[in-house]
């Protein structure tokens, strides 16, 4: 026999784990919509920067993948990422048109 205390358990037991479900819920709907917008980032940093050349593309991708991964070491990743996927990538763009620069005057000097 359900005593009125027994009930009352079950119910506060039933309203904490609906409580619990719609928190995880929340969370896992920003934390989509987080990984979503730093995507969002991504792709159109590629495009900014993007290159025909392969070995200047894989390069680029390396640069954005470290920028997300020091971005994701701070409390907003998702204020961060953008200015250091930008820089990232820039700073792969310089190197690379150095390297391009310096073969330029190897093969000039080869001559």
């Amino acid at each position: 026999m359900n005593t009125n205390h027994e009930v009352q358990v079950k119910s506060n037991a039933q309203r904490r784990e609906s409580r619990a479900k719609t928190v995880t819920a929340a969370c896992v709907k920003a934390c989509r919509s987080l990984l979503h917008q730093l995507q969002s980032v991504k792709e159109a940093v590629m495009r900014e920067f993007e290159s025909p050349k392969r070995e200047q593309g894989q390069m680029l991708q390396s640069a954005l993948n470290e920028a997300e991964a020091l971005a994701w070491q701070t409390p907003y990743p998702h204020l961060l990422f953008p200015v250091l996927a930008r820089e990232k990538a820039e700073s792969a763009r310089q190197w690379a048109e150095r390297q391009r620069d310096v073969r330029k005057a190897t093969l000039a000097f080869a001559e």
